[in-house]
């Protein structure tokens, strides 16, 4: 099984499909500027899970946001949490300058 991830910009989210089905395996949605991307939701179709799908999704638009040079806020709680685990890409991580306070 081989998991091909694409971009799809006009739906804002990366897409998973398994081999060369038609089906949407999983998905990560993302809000896109022009210095940041934001991934909101990643989901995976149940009856895929535990096949690497949502790893492949968040490395393939991790490199790409790299290539980009978009610094990446990780609101979605698998993203935020695989990036954790994969400390090589924590470079990528948006960091507000702001000194706003309450």
């Amino acid at each position: 099984m081989t998991v091909h991830i694409t971009n799809a910009p006009q739906a804002r989210r990366y897409e998973a499909r398994l081999d060369e089905q038609e089906e949407v395996a999983g998905f990560a949605e993302y809000i896109l500027t022009s210095e940041l991307i934001a991934f909101v939701h990643t989901e995976v179709d149940p009856a895929h899970e535990g096949k690497g799908i949502g790893s492949a999704l968040v490395r393939t638009s991790l490199d790409e946001a790299r290539k980009s040079g978009l610094r990446v806020l990780a609101t979605c709680p698998f993203y935020a949490g695989w990036i954790e685990h994969h400390p090589e890409y924590a470079d990528l991580l948006y960091q507000s300058t702001s000194r706003v306070t309450d």
